[in-house]
């Protein structure tokens, strides 16, 4: 008998082993084998699975396993791809060194591949090096080109027709809504890091410039944000001044923060079970989750081959009950898009708080491929929920068939913001980091109209925001739609601006003669700016307004704002090889970052210095 129960705690105690050994998570740090410098963007994947995760931007990286025993596999384009068994430990830190075999190019063309010298634009190419292991019939895991694109490429960008100058004697006033969107940023940031560079059109400049916060005042008056401006010698053309603009939005603690009413609206479909989409969605969501406070509440509704209601909307205190939810989630079946967004929308008005956030958060690959799915017929639809005070934010996941545009609209219209997250970090600084800015708005409908002096500048062009141009007229028409400000949130744009030398000559138009009066010719003001928004829950426009004073500062006195934001745009012009770029160069975009990175306290505009010294490197 004594045998038997001795026996029996051994099975035991062998069954409790092996579970134990079931989830095993390991850590470390991947950095240069040259230079020590971390490396971020690795690919770390279990060997024989798709269980992986890519190191941030310190290099750090954490991922939990089958088994104590099981071999991590570490690769990055440009570097030799490393393995290693992990034999009972828990921290694996790896130095990769540079490939010294010849790398071969391989270009995905649909469902096959051949060899170039040049990828086509139209095509995705990544670099692979040949050293392979064999043993077992094992070849190398794909890294994240491999899975993205063993299906045919159809990623999606609307076509950004770049903004040129505008004479002021034919065009004195300059329109357009705010955007604090960030995506092209880390959708950019996606392709760098995968050894590729990005096409032209997921480069938006001003979302690049607004993915960095800058050091601007907090309002002290009754309006929500404040205005600041610096006007110095352009960078890429010293011919040329270039004007700073920022306004920074009232950063109000999260406790003094409303209630939200949310509505997780997760796309499961087929497309979805990648690592790099619906795992990390899910790892994304338990972040935010963290975050809920007891009024919060959350429903989630997912979609594929049909839409459903996963967990009805549940108090922010019952953490564990939405975290549950979301880890019973699996991808599988087409993309019913139209029919999640319907029941997203029913769901968030069913519990619509009337003086609280009710939002709805769209996580998806964009690819709406089932139902009620063109653009028009989703704009509608968005325009109409949005007047019932429900927004709709967006965020980004994967690649391959990734639907930027569509994403863009959805957010746009729905009176939210669209992000990207490439990398749990990203999900960090976006629901963490981000909190009230990501959820909560303070200003809605933002708009900025400039009006330039022509005594005193001849041209100007707005750098970025070709899809955020509104017309002259639309200014004053508080029906036309604009951007939305969250708070604490920057919003920062640049001109460019060619000053008038000459005095006032003939005009060049037959028919009608502009005349400068007094104010134009004898003051020192450059320009006026106008902003108008309303508050969250109204529907009158109020209207601030700001003298520009033609105030010359050389480029080596202004702020660290000034002097990084140029940098990105430097940064944008060069991968779009703009008309526009001048002088622009990776190295002056190096020089220019690395001098104005300030504290830098969450490591992003580091970042941003290796990615330029990544894609300048790339063909």
């Amino acid at each position: 008998m004594k045998k038997l129960v001795f026996l029996s705690l051994v099975g035991l105690l062998g069954m409790i082993a092996v579970n134990s050994m079931a989830n095993f998570t390991i850590q470390g740090q991947v950095t240069d084998a040259y230079d020590g410098s971390p490396l971020p963007g690795v690919n770390v994947i279990e060997r024989g699975t798709t269980n992986g995760t890519i190191t941030d931007i310190d290099g750090k990286y954490t991922l939990t396993v089958g088994a104590e025993n099981a071999v991590l596999v570490f690769t990055y384009i440009g570097y030799e791809t490393e393995e290693v068994r992990l034999s009972g430990r828990t921290t694996i830190n790896m130095q990769l060194s540079a490939a010294v075999d010849q790398l071969e190019e391989i270009v995905v063309l649909g469902y096959g591949t051949s060899r170039s010298r040049e990828a086509p634009a139209s095509v995705a190419s990544f670099t692979i090096g040949k050293k392979q292991d064999k043993s077992q019939g094992y070849m190398a895991p794909p890294s994240t080109y491999d899975i993205a694109f063993a299906e045919h490429n159809t990623e999606g960008y609307s076509t950004i027709h770049e903004n040129g100058f505008k004479d002021v004697g034919m065009n004195p006033l300059s329109t357009f809504s705010i955007d604090v969107d960030a995506a092209s940023y880390a959708n950019m940031r996606r392709y760098i890091t995968n050894g590729q560079r990005p096409p032209v059109d997921a480069v938006r400049i001003e979302e690049m410039i607004n993915y960095f916060k800058y050091d601007y005042p907090q309002p002290e008056d009754e309006h929500p944000f404040t205005v600041n401006y610096e006007l110095a010698e352009c960078p890429w053309n010293k011919d040329n001044r270039l004007l700073h603009v920022g306004l920074q939005g009232l950063e109000i603690p999260t406790d003094d923060l409303p209630p939200s009413n949310l509505v997780f609206l997760i796309d499961v479909s087929g497309s979805m079970s990648t690592y790099n989409k619906l795992p990390l969605l899910k790892s994304a969501f338990k972040l935010l989750v963290s975050e809920l406070r007891p009024d919060d509440r959350v429903a989630i509704v997912v979609y594929a081959g049909a839409a459903g209601l996963v967990l009805e909307s549940t108090k922010g205190k019952d953490k564990q009950v939405i975290l549950d939810a979301l880890d019973r989630l699996n991808a599988g079946g087409s993309t019913a898009g139209g029919a999640g967004l319907k029941l997203a929308y029913k769901t968030a008005e069913e519990h619509f708080m009337e003086n609280g956030n009710n939002r709805i958060i769209l996580a998806t690959d964009g690819d709406f491929n089932v139902g009620q799915s063109s653009n028009a017929e989703m704009e509608r639809l968005i325009e109409q929920e949005r007047e019932k005070g429900i927004s709709i934010s967006v965020l980004g996941f994967g690649m391959g068939n990734y639907k930027d545009d569509k994403m863009e609209i959805i957010a746009d219209k729905g009176n939210g913001n669209y992000a990207y997250i490439d990398n749990i970090q990203e999900a960090e600084k976006v629901f963490v980091n981000e909190f009230g800015g990501t959820l909560f708005t303070i200003a809605k409908d933002v708009k900025i109209q400039i009006e330039f002096n022509p005594a005193r500048v001849k041209e100007y062009r707005l750098v970025g925001y070709e899809n955020r141009l509104l017309n002259e007229e639309d200014f004053d028409n508080d029906k036309i739609d604009a951007g939305e400000l969250g708070s604490g949130h920057t919003v920062t744009a640049l001109y460019e601006i060619v000053l008038r030398e000459e005095k006032p000559g003939e005009d060049r138009l037959k028919y009608q003669t502009t005349l400068w009066n007094d104010l134009a010719l004898e003051s020192k003001e450059l320009a006026t700016i106008k902003f108008r928004y309303k508050k969250p829950d109204g529907l009158k426009s109020q209207l601030i307004e700001k003298t520009i004073l033609d105030e010359y500062r050389s480029f080596a006195e202004t702020s660290n704002n000034f002097r990084f934001s140029a940098a990105v745009a430097e940064f944008g012009m060069c991968l779009r090889n703009s008309e526009f770029k001048g002088t622009s160069s990776y190295d002056e975009v190096l020089r220019l970052a690395s001098n104005a990175k300030g504290e830098d306290e969450e490591g992003y505009r580091s970042e941003f210095v290796r990615l330029v010294k990544t894609a300048s490197s790339l063909k």
